[in-house]
Protein backbone atom coordinates (compact mmCIF):
# COMPACT_ATOMS: atom_id res chain seq x y z
CA UNK A 1 0.00 0.00 0.00
CA UNK A 2 0.99 3.47 -0.84
CA UNK A 3 1.57 6.03 2.07
CA UNK A 4 2.14 9.54 2.13
CA UNK A 5 5.51 9.58 4.51
CA UNK A 6 8.51 7.38 5.49
CA UNK A 7 7.88 8.43 9.44
CA UNK A 8 5.63 10.28 11.57
CA UNK A 9 6.82 11.69 14.82
CA UNK A 10 3.33 12.00 16.85
CA UNK A 11 2.82 14.27 19.31
CA UNK A 12 5.70 16.39 19.45
CA UNK A 13 5.85 19.62 21.28
CA UNK A 14 7.32 22.28 19.19
CA UNK A 15 9.33 25.37 20.31
CA UNK A 16 6.26 27.58 19.76
CA UNK A 17 4.06 25.50 21.93
CA UNK A 18 2.25 23.68 19.52
CA UNK A 19 1.72 20.57 19.93
CA UNK A 20 2.02 18.33 16.06
CA UNK A 21 2.87 15.33 14.01
CA UNK A 22 5.63 15.98 12.44
CA UNK A 23 5.67 13.85 8.17
CA UNK A 24 9.15 13.32 6.76
CA UNK A 25 9.73 11.65 3.44
CA UNK A 26 12.55 11.93 1.04
CA UNK A 27 14.72 13.17 3.92
CA UNK A 28 12.66 16.23 4.45
CA UNK A 29 9.53 17.62 6.25
CA UNK A 30 6.74 17.40 4.51
CA UNK A 31 4.16 17.94 6.40
CA UNK A 32 3.58 19.32 10.28
CA UNK A 33 0.20 19.44 11.89
CA UNK A 34 -1.93 16.56 11.85
CA UNK A 35 -0.18 13.19 10.60
CA UNK A 36 0.07 11.73 7.28
CA UNK A 37 -0.35 7.83 6.69
CA UNK A 38 2.79 6.74 6.83
CA UNK A 39 5.21 2.98 7.17
CA UNK A 40 6.11 4.07 10.72
CA UNK A 41 5.16 5.91 13.52
CA UNK A 42 6.73 7.34 16.58
CA UNK A 43 5.03 8.53 19.41
CA UNK A 44 7.04 11.42 21.01
CA UNK A 45 4.24 12.23 23.79
CA UNK A 46 6.11 14.39 25.99
CA UNK A 47 9.40 14.94 23.77
CA UNK A 48 9.86 18.46 22.92
CA UNK A 49 11.44 18.71 19.24
CA UNK A 50 14.22 20.98 17.96
CA UNK A 51 16.30 21.25 15.01
CA UNK A 52 19.10 18.95 15.31
CA UNK A 53 22.35 21.35 15.84
CA UNK A 54 25.52 22.02 13.83
CA UNK A 55 28.60 21.57 15.62
CA UNK A 56 31.05 24.12 13.51
CA UNK A 57 34.07 23.16 15.62
CA UNK A 58 34.96 19.20 15.82
CA UNK A 59 38.33 17.60 16.32
CA UNK A 60 36.90 13.70 15.59
CA UNK A 61 40.74 12.52 15.65
CA UNK A 62 40.45 9.00 14.15
CA UNK A 63 43.27 7.74 11.47
CA UNK A 64 45.89 5.49 12.50
CA UNK A 65 47.98 8.03 15.13
CA UNK A 66 44.87 9.35 17.11
CA UNK A 67 41.78 6.72 16.31
CA UNK A 68 42.31 5.45 19.85
CA UNK A 69 41.33 8.82 21.00
CA UNK A 70 38.41 9.12 19.25
CA UNK A 71 37.01 8.05 15.91
CA UNK A 72 34.29 8.52 13.52
CA UNK A 73 31.89 6.19 14.60
CA UNK A 74 32.14 7.18 18.53
CA UNK A 75 32.51 11.17 18.02
CA UNK A 76 29.59 11.21 15.94
CA UNK A 77 27.50 8.90 17.85
CA UNK A 78 28.48 11.45 20.54
CA UNK A 79 27.07 14.07 18.78
CA UNK A 80 23.78 12.28 18.18
CA UNK A 81 23.36 11.49 21.14
CA UNK A 82 23.84 15.14 21.98
CA UNK A 83 21.28 16.55 19.66
CA UNK A 84 24.02 17.01 16.72
CA UNK A 85 23.44 16.24 13.34
CA UNK A 86 25.90 17.81 11.84
CA UNK A 87 29.38 18.47 12.67
CA UNK A 88 32.65 20.14 10.96
CA UNK A 89 35.75 18.20 11.28
CA UNK A 90 39.16 20.80 11.80
CA UNK A 91 41.65 19.97 9.57
CA UNK A 92 45.12 19.97 12.44
CA UNK A 93 45.02 15.91 11.83
CA UNK A 94 48.11 14.28 11.74
CA UNK A 95 48.95 14.81 9.18
CA UNK A 96 47.38 18.06 8.06
CA UNK A 97 45.01 18.45 5.46
CA UNK A 98 47.57 20.47 3.22
CA UNK A 99 46.44 19.27 -0.28
CA UNK A 100 43.95 17.17 -2.38
CA UNK A 101 44.73 13.71 -1.55
CA UNK A 102 44.86 14.00 2.35
CA UNK A 103 41.35 15.72 2.12
CA UNK A 104 40.17 12.82 -0.04
CA UNK A 105 41.53 10.69 2.54
CA UNK A 106 39.66 12.33 5.75
CA UNK A 107 36.53 12.63 3.84
CA UNK A 108 36.98 9.27 2.81
CA UNK A 109 37.09 7.52 6.26
CA UNK A 110 34.70 9.50 7.87
CA UNK A 111 32.36 8.21 4.99
CA UNK A 112 32.91 5.13 6.32
CA UNK A 113 32.53 5.64 9.56
CA UNK A 114 30.17 8.64 10.12
CA UNK A 115 27.13 8.53 11.55
CA UNK A 116 26.14 12.00 11.12
CA UNK A 117 26.12 14.66 8.54
CA UNK A 118 29.53 16.16 8.55
CA UNK A 119 31.80 18.44 7.03
CA UNK A 120 35.41 18.74 6.13
CA UNK A 121 37.72 22.03 6.83
CA UNK A 122 41.16 22.91 4.52
CA UNK A 123 44.15 23.56 6.24
CA UNK A 124 45.84 27.10 6.02
CA UNK A 125 49.67 27.20 5.86
CA UNK A 126 52.17 28.06 3.73
CA UNK A 127 52.23 24.30 2.22
CA UNK A 128 48.59 24.34 1.47
CA UNK A 129 46.86 24.12 -1.87
CA UNK A 130 43.79 26.21 -0.56
CA UNK A 131 42.16 25.88 -4.38
CA UNK A 132 42.65 22.22 -4.62
CA UNK A 133 40.71 21.82 -1.11
CA UNK A 134 38.12 24.23 -1.94
CA UNK A 135 37.76 22.10 -5.12
CA UNK A 136 38.01 18.78 -3.11
CA UNK A 137 35.35 19.84 -1.24
CA UNK A 138 36.78 21.89 1.92
CA UNK A 139 33.14 23.31 3.64
CA UNK A 140 35.60 26.25 5.30
CA UNK A 141 39.20 26.79 5.64
CA UNK A 142 40.49 26.61 9.48
CA UNK A 143 40.61 26.67 12.80
CA UNK A 144 43.78 28.46 11.10
CA UNK A 145 46.72 28.81 14.07
CA UNK A 146 47.78 32.40 14.64
CA UNK A 147 49.57 30.57 17.85
CA UNK A 148 50.66 27.15 18.26
CA UNK A 149 48.18 24.81 19.48
CA UNK A 150 47.76 21.14 19.80
CA UNK A 151 48.62 19.91 16.60
CA UNK A 152 48.30 23.20 14.88
CA UNK A 153 52.04 25.38 14.09
CA UNK A 154 51.34 28.78 13.92
CA UNK A 155 51.28 30.33 10.46
CA UNK A 156 53.61 34.00 10.20
CA UNK A 157 51.56 36.89 9.70
CA UNK A 158 52.69 37.68 6.15
CA UNK A 159 51.80 34.01 4.92
CA UNK A 160 48.29 34.43 6.14
CA UNK A 161 48.10 37.79 4.68
CA UNK A 162 48.54 36.36 1.01
CA UNK A 163 45.94 33.29 2.11
CA UNK A 164 43.50 35.72 3.56
CA UNK A 165 43.53 37.26 -0.13
CA UNK A 166 43.22 34.11 -1.83
CA UNK A 167 40.38 32.86 0.39
CA UNK A 168 38.55 35.85 0.02
CA UNK A 169 38.77 35.47 -4.04
CA UNK A 170 37.13 32.18 -3.82
CA UNK A 171 34.20 33.70 -1.48
CA UNK A 172 35.02 31.30 1.62
CA UNK A 173 35.21 31.66 5.04
CA UNK A 174 37.88 31.21 7.34
CA UNK A 175 37.64 30.44 10.44
CA UNK A 176 40.77 31.72 13.13
CA UNK A 177 42.45 31.02 16.36
CA UNK A 178 43.51 34.04 17.81
CA UNK A 179 46.27 34.03 21.02
CA UNK A 180 49.42 35.38 22.03
CA UNK A 181 51.64 32.78 23.98
CA UNK A 182 54.20 33.87 26.40
CA UNK A 183 57.28 31.74 27.90
CA UNK A 184 56.94 30.94 31.16
CA UNK A 185 56.41 27.18 32.87
CA UNK A 186 52.83 25.66 32.49
CA UNK A 187 52.37 23.99 35.03
CA UNK A 188 48.26 24.66 36.76
CA UNK A 189 45.29 25.93 35.49
CA UNK A 190 46.10 29.41 36.36
CA UNK A 191 50.03 29.69 35.24
CA UNK A 192 48.07 28.24 31.79
CA UNK A 193 45.88 31.08 31.82
CA UNK A 194 48.21 33.58 32.67
CA UNK A 195 50.83 32.24 29.64
CA UNK A 196 47.61 32.31 27.18
CA UNK A 197 46.71 36.02 28.69
CA UNK A 198 43.07 37.21 27.55
CA UNK A 199 45.07 40.37 26.42
CA UNK A 200 46.60 37.95 23.93
CA UNK A 201 43.96 37.30 22.24
CA UNK A 202 42.42 40.74 21.39
CA UNK A 203 46.41 41.63 20.36
CA UNK A 204 46.15 38.48 18.01
CA UNK A 205 42.94 39.12 16.60
CA UNK A 206 43.84 43.02 16.01
CA UNK A 207 46.71 41.67 14.23
CA UNK A 208 44.91 39.47 11.93
CA UNK A 209 42.28 42.02 11.62
CA UNK A 210 44.34 44.53 10.15
CA UNK A 211 45.36 42.14 7.72
CA UNK A 212 41.87 41.35 6.49
CA UNK A 213 41.41 42.23 2.65
CA UNK A 214 38.19 43.40 1.94
CA UNK A 215 35.09 40.91 1.21
CA UNK A 216 37.34 38.39 3.57
CA UNK A 217 34.53 35.91 5.25
CA UNK A 218 35.87 35.39 8.70
CA UNK A 219 35.51 33.73 11.78
CA UNK A 220 36.52 33.98 15.41
CA UNK A 221 36.90 30.83 17.14
CA UNK A 222 36.50 29.89 21.34
CA UNK A 223 36.56 33.24 22.25
CA UNK A 224 37.80 33.14 25.96
CA UNK A 225 36.16 36.23 27.61
CA UNK A 226 34.32 39.51 26.90
CA UNK A 227 37.36 41.40 26.23
CA UNK A 228 38.41 39.37 22.89
CA UNK A 229 34.39 38.91 22.63
CA UNK A 230 34.52 42.72 22.48
CA UNK A 231 37.61 42.82 19.82
CA UNK A 232 35.32 40.71 17.70
CA UNK A 233 32.05 42.69 17.68
CA UNK A 234 34.35 45.68 17.05
CA UNK A 235 36.00 43.73 13.46
CA UNK A 236 32.19 43.16 12.43
CA UNK A 237 31.25 42.10 9.83
CA UNK A 238 33.59 38.82 11.40
CA UNK A 239 31.57 37.08 13.51
CA UNK A 240 33.09 34.75 16.29
CA UNK A 241 32.19 31.65 18.79
CA UNK A 242 32.27 30.75 22.42
CA UNK A 243 32.58 27.25 24.04
CA UNK A 244 30.60 25.60 26.69
CA UNK A 245 33.73 25.28 28.90
CA UNK A 246 34.37 28.98 28.95
CA UNK A 247 30.38 28.87 30.36
CA UNK A 248 30.55 26.61 32.48
CA UNK A 249 34.19 26.18 33.94
CA UNK A 250 36.81 28.34 36.00
CA UNK A 251 39.80 28.04 36.93
CA UNK A 252 38.23 28.15 40.63
CA UNK A 253 35.20 25.92 40.02
CA UNK A 254 35.68 22.75 37.91
CA UNK A 255 33.93 20.31 39.92
CA UNK A 256 35.05 17.28 40.92
CA UNK A 257 37.68 16.18 37.80
CA UNK A 258 41.89 17.05 38.24
CA UNK A 259 42.80 20.12 36.80
CA UNK A 260 44.61 18.80 33.85
CA UNK A 261 40.97 17.62 32.93
CA UNK A 262 40.17 21.18 32.25
CA UNK A 263 43.57 22.17 30.10
CA UNK A 264 42.56 23.81 26.95
CA UNK A 265 43.63 26.64 24.47
CA UNK A 266 42.53 28.86 24.91
CA UNK A 267 42.31 28.25 28.59
CA UNK A 268 39.51 28.37 31.17
CA UNK A 269 39.86 31.68 32.95
CA UNK A 270 38.99 33.22 36.44
CA UNK A 271 35.28 32.72 37.96
CA UNK A 272 34.58 36.23 37.74
CA UNK A 273 35.41 36.24 33.73
CA UNK A 274 33.35 33.25 33.04
CA UNK A 275 30.12 35.11 34.95
CA UNK A 276 31.24 38.57 32.53
CA UNK A 277 30.83 36.22 29.77
CA UNK A 278 27.51 34.85 30.49
CA UNK A 279 26.17 37.98 30.68
CA UNK A 280 27.05 38.82 26.67
CA UNK A 281 25.19 35.78 26.23
CA UNK A 282 22.57 37.47 23.91
CA UNK A 283 25.28 39.09 22.14
CA UNK A 284 27.16 35.82 21.22
CA UNK A 285 26.59 34.84 17.62
CA UNK A 286 27.33 31.09 17.90
CA UNK A 287 28.12 27.96 20.58
CA UNK A 288 30.14 25.54 19.08
CA UNK A 289 32.09 22.68 21.23
CA UNK A 290 35.67 22.14 20.53
CA UNK A 291 35.64 18.70 21.06
CA UNK A 292 39.02 17.73 21.24
CA UNK A 293 39.03 14.61 22.91
CA UNK A 294 42.39 13.06 25.03
CA UNK A 295 42.75 9.71 27.23
CA UNK A 296 42.11 9.64 31.31
CA UNK A 297 45.97 8.77 30.82
CA UNK A 298 47.03 11.43 28.74
CA UNK A 299 45.19 13.75 30.98
CA UNK A 300 46.59 12.75 34.05
CA UNK A 301 50.30 12.98 33.54
CA UNK A 302 51.92 15.99 34.87
CA UNK A 303 50.17 19.47 33.76
CA UNK A 304 52.95 20.62 31.58
CA UNK A 305 52.96 17.29 29.98
CA UNK A 306 49.11 17.30 29.74
CA UNK A 307 47.68 17.93 26.11
CA UNK A 308 45.39 20.69 25.89
CA UNK A 309 41.66 19.76 25.15
CA UNK A 310 38.11 18.53 26.01
CA UNK A 311 35.13 16.47 24.77
CA UNK A 312 32.19 18.17 24.23
CA UNK A 313 30.27 17.74 21.57
CA UNK A 314 27.75 15.24 23.11
CA UNK A 315 27.11 17.43 26.28
CA UNK A 316 26.77 21.31 24.50
CA UNK A 317 23.32 21.25 23.35
CA UNK A 318 22.06 19.30 26.98
CA UNK A 319 24.03 21.86 29.39
CA UNK A 320 22.51 24.85 27.68
CA UNK A 321 19.24 23.09 26.85
CA UNK A 322 19.40 22.47 30.96
CA UNK A 323 19.73 26.46 31.44
CA UNK A 324 16.93 27.24 29.14
CA UNK A 325 14.62 24.86 31.37
CA UNK A 326 16.09 27.02 34.60
CA UNK A 327 14.73 29.93 32.55
CA UNK A 328 18.09 31.72 32.28
CA UNK A 329 18.09 31.85 28.40
CA UNK A 330 15.62 31.78 25.68
CA UNK A 331 15.10 28.85 23.61
CA UNK A 332 15.12 30.95 20.47
CA UNK A 333 18.27 32.44 21.65
CA UNK A 334 19.87 28.98 21.95
CA UNK A 335 18.69 27.51 18.43
CA UNK A 336 20.08 30.62 16.57
CA UNK A 337 23.63 29.87 18.19
CA UNK A 338 23.50 26.34 17.62
CA UNK A 339 21.20 25.97 14.40
CA UNK A 340 20.42 28.63 12.40
CA UNK A 341 23.22 31.05 12.66
CA UNK A 342 26.31 27.88 12.10
CA UNK A 343 24.46 26.79 9.13
CA UNK A 344 23.76 30.02 7.67
CA UNK A 345 27.93 31.41 7.90
CA UNK A 346 28.31 27.29 6.44
CA UNK A 347 26.30 28.01 3.55
CA UNK A 348 24.28 24.95 4.49
CA UNK A 349 20.77 24.07 4.84
CA UNK A 350 19.06 23.77 8.64
CA UNK A 351 15.98 22.54 9.51
CA UNK A 352 13.43 25.11 10.49
CA UNK A 353 10.53 22.19 11.47
CA UNK A 354 8.87 23.83 8.17
CA UNK A 355 7.88 21.47 5.06
CA UNK A 356 10.32 21.55 2.72
CA UNK A 357 13.39 21.89 4.93
CA UNK A 358 15.76 19.04 6.35
CA UNK A 359 14.86 16.87 8.97
CA UNK A 360 17.09 17.00 11.22
CA UNK A 361 15.49 16.87 14.73
CA UNK A 362 16.51 16.07 18.13
CA UNK A 363 13.66 15.35 20.76
CA UNK A 364 14.31 15.98 24.14
CA UNK A 365 12.35 15.57 27.55
CA UNK A 366 10.11 18.63 28.25
CA UNK A 367 11.07 18.81 31.47
CA UNK A 368 13.32 16.32 33.12
CA UNK A 369 17.06 17.39 33.72
CA UNK A 370 19.87 14.03 33.83
CA UNK A 371 22.82 14.46 36.07
CA UNK A 372 25.77 14.08 33.50
CA UNK A 373 28.65 11.32 34.42
CA UNK A 374 30.87 9.85 31.66
CA UNK A 375 29.12 6.39 31.96
CA UNK A 376 26.08 7.86 30.25
CA UNK A 377 28.21 9.58 27.55
CA UNK A 378 29.95 7.89 24.06
CA UNK A 379 33.29 9.18 23.67
CA UNK A 380 36.24 7.04 23.74
CA UNK A 381 37.75 9.47 26.22
CA UNK A 382 35.98 8.15 28.90
CA UNK A 383 35.33 11.56 30.73
CA UNK A 384 34.18 14.76 30.92
CA UNK A 385 34.69 17.87 32.62
CA UNK A 386 31.04 18.53 33.07
CA UNK A 387 30.59 15.51 35.98
CA UNK A 388 27.89 15.94 37.88
CA UNK A 389 26.36 18.86 35.79
CA UNK A 390 22.87 18.49 34.51
CA UNK A 391 22.25 18.39 30.70
CA UNK A 392 18.71 17.57 28.85
CA UNK A 393 19.54 14.50 26.11
CA UNK A 394 17.70 13.71 23.69
CA UNK A 395 15.60 10.22 23.16
CA UNK A 396 15.36 10.44 19.43
CA UNK A 397 18.00 12.00 16.91
CA UNK A 398 16.66 12.46 12.94
CA UNK A 399 19.31 12.83 10.30
CA UNK A 400 17.40 13.33 7.12
CA UNK A 401 14.45 11.85 8.17
CA UNK A 402 16.56 9.05 9.26
CA UNK A 403 16.41 7.40 12.94
CA UNK A 404 20.01 7.14 13.87
CA UNK A 405 19.19 7.60 17.37
CA UNK A 406 16.50 5.93 19.47
CA UNK A 407 16.78 5.59 22.54
CA UNK A 408 20.84 4.72 23.04
CA UNK A 409 20.39 2.69 19.75
CA UNK A 410 22.29 4.32 16.66
CA UNK A 411 21.87 3.78 12.90
CA UNK A 412 23.64 4.75 9.65
CA UNK A 413 22.15 6.78 6.94
CA UNK A 414 23.62 7.73 3.80
CA UNK A 415 25.36 10.06 1.91
CA UNK A 416 26.37 12.18 4.96
CA UNK A 417 29.01 14.21 3.88
CA UNK A 418 28.45 18.18 2.97
CA UNK A 419 30.91 19.59 0.86
CA UNK A 420 31.69 23.13 0.55
CA UNK A 421 30.86 25.13 -2.37
CA UNK A 422 33.32 24.45 -4.09
CA UNK A 423 32.94 21.30 -4.76
CA UNK A 424 33.99 19.94 -8.07
CA UNK A 425 33.65 16.30 -9.00
CA UNK A 426 35.94 14.23 -11.22
CA UNK A 427 33.47 14.78 -14.16
CA UNK A 428 33.08 18.00 -13.61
Amino acid sequence: MSTDAECVLKGALLPDGRVADISIAGGKIIHVGAGRRADRTIDCTGLLCLPGAVDMHVHMRGGKDQGYKEDWTSGTQSALAGGVTMVVDQPNTLPPLTDKAAFAGRVAEATRDAYCRFGVNGYVSGASNIAALWEAGALAFGETFAAASSYGSAVSPEELGVIFAEIADLDALVTLHCEDVLPGDDTSLEAHAALRPEAGEKKCMEMLTARFPPGLSAHFCHLSSPISAEAAMAAMPATYEVMPHHLFLSIEEHGSVPDGHCKVNPPVRHEKVRKALWEMWDAIPVIASDHAPHTIAEKSQAFSAVPSGIPGVETMVPLLLAQVYRGRIALSSLLEKVVYTPAHLLGIPASTLMAGTPADLALYPRKETETITAELLHSRAGWTPYEGMQGVFPHITCVSGHLSYLRNEFSRAEELWVPGRGYKTSGS
